[in-house]
């Protein structure tokens, strides 16, 4: 009995294939399960070249449990057991072959369970077919996981009562009107999952729906793209957001394609922010022709994160008091990158200019006249900046609104030039280390004056700071011509790192003279720095 099944089952598969190109061979009618026959558009079947793949690519095999003994099951042993299952569903439980021959390729943790009680290898097979002659299967648990659904994802969609597809017609009706319409059986599970009221309807009206969606203002491949991602299209109280969305982006010029070019099933949206948006570029000005440009150039900013990264670039170039003309010209020229690097770089940007000590109105004159170039690129830290300039803080500030396109210059990998010396600050410069005593044209000097930051009045404050401190005037002069570069901080971080290291370390002022250089280092490694200073000398 059990040769006489297989052969059945071996002639079946015969006769569908194509013994040129192995694939199955269309039918314009689909067998039902009561006998009779429907009419189908676009019946979906598979090749078996790819039968023992999975709707990821995956193998088979390598989502199968272990035999046991440290092994995979081979590709020819699932096979057997594939042929086995899809031979039960049709010629016993007389489900349509091609819904069979789906659920019998595409549900392994399903036949994961069945192998676990094979024993020998070289009949699995038989041993398949015979298990399920005198144990009957809940259907739906592979049915549901070739709808592409995991068993925790299921497990609560399992009918009580029921264990035969068969007994449930309204489903498998709507299932077939799925497939029938173009759907890829591995993708209708989210559909379920996300509204699975839509399996109860009586399957002409969901045939119904889906042709007047289409007939609204989509073809048919963009309804498919559409309600996979938002099943609740076919929910009559439900697709209101996602209509007015689709119907405002087709009025400004947005071709079918571009859903299904750039909609992407990783993702999920928030329709009501995105058609929030797309109110709030109207109010700016923005006409259906530049909303369709800046879209099709553009489509994360309306996508990505529901349009969110948008609404927060509009709101933080508000604040700085930016026009409607400013942010729309903003974004009709927007930077080829994402959303969320720009905002990133505009937040940057303030920060940086915050911290070169900029005043708040020529920050704001910056962002209301320059978004672009501020949101472009991301600028160097402060720090790293001054250094390779050999500038002080003033100074960059007055380049920078002399000609804004000097940030472009500092931005993370360029390579910084130093600004040439001017000749009054040199001058200034110059005096104050001959009244200290530097004596001129020294390589002393020479030296200070290159590593020196700031304004000569700035360095004789924090000079007075360092004497303030307890220092002697001859011994700061001698720590400025070791280390030239303590005087380029400011007069709170020098009386900072000083009471650390006098107070909390414990160690004299005249510690600090013989090792001066330990005042350029952060608070978090001077510590290190003069536990090696003191390994050194004893």
């Amino acid at each position: 009995m059990d040769n006489k099944n297989l052969k059945k089952s071996s002639f079946l598969r015969w006769v569908l294939v194509d013994l040129t190109g192995n694939h199955f061979i269309s039918s314009t009618k689909s067998i039902r399960p009561n006998g009779s026959y429907h009419d189908t558009q676009n019946p979906r079947f598979y090749t078996t070249k790819a039968a023992c793949k999975t709707k990821n690519g995956q193998n088979l095999n390598d989502l199968l449990p272990d035999d046991g003994k440290g092994g995979l099951w081979s590709r020819v042993a699932c096979r057997e057991a594939q042929d086995a299952l899809l031979d039960y569903l049709h010629s016993t439980r007389s489900l349509q072959f091609v819904d069979a021959e789906n659920i019998s390729r595409n549900s392994p943790k399903f036949l994961g369970k069945l192998l676990k009680g094979v024993k020998n290898k070289e009949n699995v097979g038989q041993f398949v077919t015979r298990y399920l002659r005198y144990h009957p299967i809940n259907e739906f648990e592979p049915f549901f996981e070739s709808m592409g659904l995991e068993p925790y994802e299921f497990s609560t969609f399992l009918p009580r009562n029921l264990m035969f597809l068969s007994d449930d017609n309204v489903l498998l009706e709507n299932y077939h009107v799925f497939c029938q319409y173009g759907f890829a059986p591995n993708k209708i599970g989210k559909i379920y999952k996300e509204a699975k009221e839509v399996f109860r309807y009586n399957h002409e009206v969901l045939s119904s729906r889906l042709h007047d969606l289409q007939n609204i203002i989509l073809d048919q491949s963009t309804v498919i793209k559409l309600v996979g991602l938002c099943p609740s299209l076919l929910i009559p109280d439900a697709i209101h957001d996602v209509l007015k969305v689709v119907k405002e982006l087709k009025s400004s010029g947005i071709l079918n394609s571009w859903f299904i070019e750039n909609l992407s099933e990783e993702n999920s949206y928030d329709w009501r922010h995105i058609l929030e948006l797309l109110c709030l570029f109207k109010r700016l000005g923005c006409e259906n022709e530049q909303l369709g440009r800046l879209v099709n150039q553009h489509p994360t900013l309306l996508l990505n994160n529901s349009g969110t990264t948008s609404v927060l670039i509009i709101g933080f170039l508000t604040k700085f008091g930016a026009t409607k003309t400013n942010i729309l010209s903003f974004f009709m020229k927007f930077p080829e990158i994402k959303g969320e690097e720009c905002l990133y770089n505009l937040r940057r940007s303030y920060h940086f200019l915050l911290d070169i000590e900029m005043e708040v109105d020529n920050i704001a004159k910056l962002f209301c006249t320059h978004p672009y170039l501020l949101g472009s690129w991301s600028l160097k830290g402060v720090k790293t900046a001054l250094n390779s300039l050999n500038s002080g803080k003033k100074r960059l500030c007055d380049i920078i609104m002399k000609n804004p396109q000097e940030l472009k210059n500092l931005a993370i990998g360029t390579k910084v030039k130093p600004l040439p010396s001017s000749k009054d600050c040199t001058e200034e410069k110059t005096k104050f280390l001959l009244d200290l005593g530097f004596v001129k044209d020294s390589n002393e000097m020479k030296r200070a004056l290159k590593r020196f930051r700031g304004r000569a009045g700035e360095l004789q404050e924090r000079f007075d700071c360092l004497v303030n401190m307890g220092f002697d005037q001859k011994d700061v002069v001698e720590m400025l011509k070791s280390s030239p570069q303590i005087v380029n901080q400011t007069k709170e971080v020098l009386e900072m790192k000083i009471g650390f290291l006098v107070n909390e370390m414990g160690y004299e002022l005249t510690c600090l003279c013989a090792y001066p250089s330990s005042l350029s280092y952060a608070i978090e490694t001077q510590f290190f720095a003069w536990f090696l200073f003191r390994k050194t000398i004893y």
